[in-house]
């Protein structure tokens, strides 16, 4: 059932909220945290690309404070085992019993810190989890925690020793950004506390893991018209077809843009999605799934490109309230 106006009002109140709340942790970056929020409000998961230091752990410590869940941080390494993340059943030799110990997957809010730098085998270990919300162990399967989100990390620069992400992995992502280096003011606020660096400790809890997923489940039926559904399939259609692409937006990609766009939406106290909601997401939520012909690459295209484009070619729909 589509959400009424006092709904929308009450979604957008309640997130800037934790816009504000995060803000405490991570300053002078709403931008980044708004898109962080949205990505949870949608059920997904969160690609940070940026040079160490910035925030990211901030970030996710921040947002599991400011909803009272659960946070654990994972550093991916090549020596990281597939059972290191999700856990392994155990034999108690008093009880005569298999049990499970989980792992650290288990936490509403994961930060897999330099995801990169584990094997392909250890990265998949996170592909159920992420898609299905559960894990599979020994042929039990265990449930993970709501709201979930894993938010990844990378460090662009770096690349000695690391195993790039495949297609398939990156598509899982609902959004990739970054959080960037703070402006001159917030530095200076920075280094003013310098002596206790862990703002995330002074986040104060604003929702309980509850509550968040009854805000999650609202903005999911936010309305969306047909023609802007229609607007979100022709603006993938171009970033397949563009000549720089070898790989445009999937399936997954358009899913996504939707309940993400529907979040963005209530977010800013509407009841509907406009096309400009899409436009101000097209980076964040497929950006990282377009893949460019290595030729046109050598060309100077990049994905930023073909996304620009669509966003130009493709006309946007009329549509009010």
């Amino acid at each position: 059932m589509p959400i009424s106006t006092e709904d929308a009002t009450r979604f957008a109140q309640t997130f800037a909220g934790l816009v504000d709340g995060v803000s405490v942790a991570l300053l002078d970056k709403v931008p980044t945290i708004r898109l962080a929020l949205t990505t949870m409000l949608a059920g997904g998961h969160l690609l940070l690309e940026d040079a160490p230091g910035t925030g990211k752990t901030a970030l996710a410590r921040a947002m599991a404070a400011v909803i009272s869940g659960s946070h654990s941080r994972i550093q991916f390494t090549p020596d990281l085992l597939p059972s290191d993340i999700t856990g392994v059943s155990m034999y108690d030799q008093k009880t005569g019993e298999w049990g499970f110990h989980a792992g650290p997957v288990f936490a509403q809010i994961v930060l897999a810190d330099e995801i990169n730098r584990a094997s392909p085998k250890t990265q998949s270990a996170l592909l159920e989890v992420m898609e299905e919300s559960q894990v599979t162990v020994g042929g039990t399967t265990y449930p993970a925690p709501r709201p979930f989100m894993v938010m990844a990390t990378q460090n662009p620069v770096e690349q000695a020793g690391t195993y790039p992400l495949p297609e398939a992995q990156l598509d899982r992502f609902l959004m990739r950004t970054s959080v960037g280096y703070p402006s001159r003011t917030a530095m200076i606020e920075v280094l003013d506390g310098a002596a206790a660096p862990d703002r995330s400790r002074l986040v104060k809890p604003l929702l309980s893991a509850e509550q968040v997923t009854a805000l999650a489940s609202l903005a999911a039926g936010n309305h969306t018209d047909r023609a802007v559904l229609d607007y979100v399939a022709a603006l993938a259609e171009a970033t397949r077809d563009d000549e720089s692409s070898l790989l445009g937006v999937s399936t997954r990609g358009t899913i996504g843009m939707v309940r993400c766009a529907r979040v963005w939406a209530a977010a800013q106290g509407r009841n509907f999605v406009l096309p400009d909601d899409v436009k101000a997401l097209a980076g964040p939520v497929w950006v990282h799934r377009v893949v460019v012909d290595p030729d046109a690459a050598f060309s100077g295209a990049t994905a930023q490109g073909v996304i620009a484009r669509a966003l130009t070619t493709v006309p946007a729909p009329a549509v009010g309230v």
